[in-house]
Parts: C-alpha cells; structure tokens; sequence
C-alpha cells in the first residue's frame, strides 16, 4: 500500500469518525422536528479539509456504518430505519452536500471563496434534499407536509448555526492548508 493510500484511508476514518461523533452533540427535538446536531461541522471539515471526493468517501461510508445498525446518528441510533425515517434525508442529503462541494470545486479550484460558495451551495442541496424526503415521508406520521411547514420546521431554525458551522470548518480548512499533501 502506497503512502498516499494509507494517508486517504486514515483521513477518511478520522473524518467517519468526526462525524459520528459530532452527531452525538445534539439538542434533541421532539418529532418531527430535527435535532440540532454539531454533525454538518463534521461533514463541512471533511469536504474542505480533505476535498469533494474524499470527503464524499468519508460521509458514505458515516452512513453505511449507521445503516448497518452502529449507533452513529444524532441520539446514539442507528440502522436502516433512521435513514429511512422523515429525517433521514438529510443524513443522505450530506452525500449531496460533499457531491455539489466536490463539482464546484473541480471547476473552479479551491479558492477561499470557492469553498465559501460550494460550501453554501452544498448546503441548499443538502436542505433540498432533506426537506423533499421530509414532506414525502409525511413529517413523521401526520400526513403530507407542506412546503412552507417542512421549511419552518427542518431548515428555516438551523440557517444561521449551519453558516456558523460552515465558517468554523472554512477556519478549519485554513489553518490545515499548510499541512495538506493532496487532495
């Protein structure tokens, strides 16, 4: 095994593991509502700190660990049923984030302020994604929700702690960037 491939798979599990373990520092809400995790730090440091596509890498295989029942996700769950449930699009809607995150930055490199936009751009996907699942999941058994209920209730609350998040992993990634081999 080469070093470069040793160094990916260390930053990569370094990186499940952050996210893991920022989902365990929530607030806990009452269904339907989202819990208010420190998880999208989590998932905002791997894309900048290690680049669209090993972070992207890291996310998966966050979420593939859960799937399979490890106690990964906010409230120390797991399993297929948390993925599947009416929050669980936005835990799949990471895999979107790191996705939009790792196109921008093919485009147009990683510029300070190509993170910041991919960043926020990843992050709308991430919302997009997550609040289409809500409304079709029924908001947690009440029926069909609707637009402007899904947004109030799933991403309205959680803009301005997600920017918050978002600009600690850009200071983050900034203090790291000395330190990068690759991406």
């Amino acid at each position: 095994m080469t070093r470069e491939k040793t160094l990916d798979l260390t930053y990569g599990a370094l990186f499940t593991a952050l996210i893991a373990v920022c989902a365990w520092i929530s607030i806990p809400a009452p269904k339907p509502f989202v819990p208010f995790t420190m998880q999208t730090f989590a998932v905002f440091s791997a894309v900048m700190v290690m680049g669209g596509r090993r972070g992207l890498m890291s996310i998966i295989a966050y979420l593939l660990i859960g799937a399979a029942g490890a106690p990964v996700f906010a409230g120390f769950r797991g399993g297929p049923g948390v993925l599947l449930g009416n929050t669980g699009g936005y835990l799949i809607g990471f895999a979107a984030l790191a996705l939009v995150y790792w196109l921008i930055t093919n485009l147009f490199g990683d510029a300070l302020w190509v993170k910041i936009l991919s960043g926020a751009a990843g992050l709308i996907a991430c919302y997009a994604f997550g609040t289409a699942w809500f409304m079709i999941s029924g908001a947690g058994g009440s029926g069909y929700a609707g637009i402007i209920s899904s947004l109030s209730l799933c991403v309205f609350p959680f803009v301005i702690p997600d920017i918050i998040k978002m600009a600690m992993a850009v200071m983050l990634s900034v203090r790291l960037k000395p330190f990068e081999n690759n991406k």
